[in-house]
């Protein structure tokens, strides 16, 4: 029988459930929400409305652990049975050691155990401190060094992948699982305490540094200078220079991860996350340091093989380059956390068609449509000039989106790592043709250099997704852009339509709503969302 697993499309990896192509077009929900089977079902009703066809929900270490060796699965239960009534899949969050690089969700017996169960020293002797970053607010976390630590989060884990095992495996409700939630240090680059100075002085081993010397080609900068510049062997200063601490803080963050991920493995090999906060053009501790962002993912390749995707919540302004960051080592994209403002829904259209992506989850989606409060506004970083990033998403605009992408997850992913599935935003306006084959798209979003009479801010949070079908023919979506077909061919430059259509897929058949041709054939505008069916004809002298 199959369970959930990634498969290989021309280089793109995707989700496969009930052996079946499968694009997690999700939502993250607030962290406390999932804690009630009882409170989830108006979340349900919220995830409806968007269209989404799962949810990324936290299991909380305290909650299914709350006596050493006691197990309470009652709540997974209920969450894994409501999903199914809901007719969607899940992802479940692991939260064990870490949640927010914190130990939030550790349980009491842990957490009281200072002895047991060590905490990272900030600075010599301090495991407690306030993050002056986020104003004050109290800081503390479990040591990535605890070998004691580590292995009760595994056995906890190994479990609970027992028990989905046990309950899931013919259903496939669940479809991966995270395995802690934005670990990392913050407030130094490392740890401090005696024995991680004493790590940190002995020998880097030689495996390791082995393959750091190898895998230069991927890494950022900073990091392959401080690697080829390195010694051969030795300490972690002299292997690793200016980058040493971050790497070390990676390497046993990384290897403490792995081990809880191959525990749940053993039992249930479903396929495993690993999410992280970015560094933001920031420096080790005042992000996470150690945790699997893009500039550590080769360590994280080395120490944590369990884990099949490295996932990257980004609120950061540049959205298009954070995604970037995160498809090297053939990585798929996967976002389970991101902002709910108007640039929501078509960055989902966007990572799918420009991207592949395997999902994408806006965190708090509860909250989809509603004015944006003080505290949501400083997460999401919204001190910025564009109004759309200032805008609340517009619930029917997604669900559109989301729907429309669900009705046609089969033909998107089957052209996943080919150049038949294309996208462009306006977030990148310098990158807005598409070329195939014969035949180009320019999606014009900037109404600046356009003589029609439309205000520029019609033209914000602008997408394009091509789909080519066969040779001539294409679906489209778009909203807030102006498409102009071409022709690439230069005896044939001419074009002309032979359908242009405004539809929909129902049961994965084209369903024609409006055959389009005279003035709404002369220039497609759009301002709303819309899905199309376009055949061209190129054309010389006759």
């Amino acid at each position: 029988m199959n369970i959930p697993y990634l498969h290989d499309f021309g280089g793109k990896k995707a989700l496969m459930v009930n052996g079946q192509p499968f694009l997690l077009l999700a939502g993250e929900v607030h962290n406390s929400n999932s804690s009630s089977v009882a409170y989830m079902e108006g979340v349900w009703d919220k995830a409806e409305t968007l269209g989404m066809n799962s949810l990324l929900l936290p299991i909380t270490w305290e909650l299914l652990e709350p006596e050493e060796g006691v197990f309470d699965f009652s709540l997974v239960d209920g969450l894994i049975e409501q999903a199914r009534r809901r007719g969607k899949k899940l992802g479940l969050l692991w939260f064990g050691a870490w949640k927010n690089a914190q130990c939030y969700y550790a349980p009491a017996w842990v957490k009281t155990n200072l002895q047991r169960f060590k905490r990272a020293e900030v600075s010599k002797g301090v495991v407690y401190t306030r993050n002056e970053q986020f104003y004050g607010i109290p800081y503390t976390t479990l040591s990535y060094l605890c070998g004691e630590t580590n292995e009760a989060d595994a056995r906890a884990f190994r479990a609970l992948m027992r028990h989905i095992k046990e309950m899931d495996e013919r259903e496939n409700t669940v479809a991966l699982v995270q395995v802690e939630n934005e670990t990392g240090l913050m407030g130094a680059a490392r740890e401090h305490s005696d024995e991680a100075d004493a790590l940190f002085e002995a020998e880097v081993p030689a495996a390791f540094a082995a393959y750091m010397r190898g895998a230069t080609a991927t890494m950022a900068p900073d990091v392959r200078a401080a690697v080829e510049g390195g010694a051969a062997a030795g300490n972690w200063q002299a292997v690793f220079g200016d980058v040493a601490e971050e790497i070390f803080s990676a390497y046993h963050t990384a290897a403490y991860v792995g081990r809880v991920a191959a525990a749940g493995k053993e039992e249930y090999p479903l396929p495993m996350t690993a999410n992280c906060w970015q560094e933001n053009g920031q420096q080790p501790g005042q992000y996470p340091s150690g945790g699997p962002v893009s500039r550590m993912m080769e360590v994280w390749r080395f120490c944590a093989p369990s884990i099949d995707v490295i996932t990257p919540d980004i609120y950061a302004r540049d959205f298009c380059g954070a995604c970037d960051a995160f498809t090297k080592l053939s990585n798929p994209l996967m976002i389970p956390e991101t902002a709910t403002h108007s640039y929501a829904g078509p960055r989902q259209v966007w990572v799918v068609g420009h991207h592949h992506a395997m999902g994408y989850a806006p965190f708090g989606f509860e909250e989809m449509g509603q004015p944006f409060t003080a505290a949501a506004s400083f997460l999401f970083g919204m001190d910025t000039q564009d109004p759309a990033l200032k805008t609340p998403q517009n619930t029917e605009e997604y669900a559109w989106y989301t729907r429309t992408l669900q009705s046609m997850m089969p033909l998107l992913v089957n052209q996943y790592g080919s150049s038949s599935l294309q996208a462009v935003t306006s977030e990148r306006k310098e990158e807005d043709t598409m070329l195939f084959g014969t035949f180009g798209f320019k999606a014009v979003m900037d109404t600046g250099a356009m003589s029609m009479g439309q205000a520029s801010e019609a033209m914000k949070d602008g997408v394009c997704l091509v789909l080519q079908n066969t040779e001539d023919e294409f679906y489209i979506i778009a909203n807030r852009c102006i498409i102009l077909p071409f022709s690439t061919d230069a005896e044939k430059p001419n074009v002309d339509f032979l359908a242009l259509e405004e539809g929909c897929f129902e049961n994965g058949n084209w369903t024609r709503i409006r055959r389009l041709n005279g003035d709404e054939a002369t220039l497609l505008g759009y301002d709303t969302p819309t899905l199309l069916r376009v055949k061209l004809f190129a054309y010389g002298k006759a």
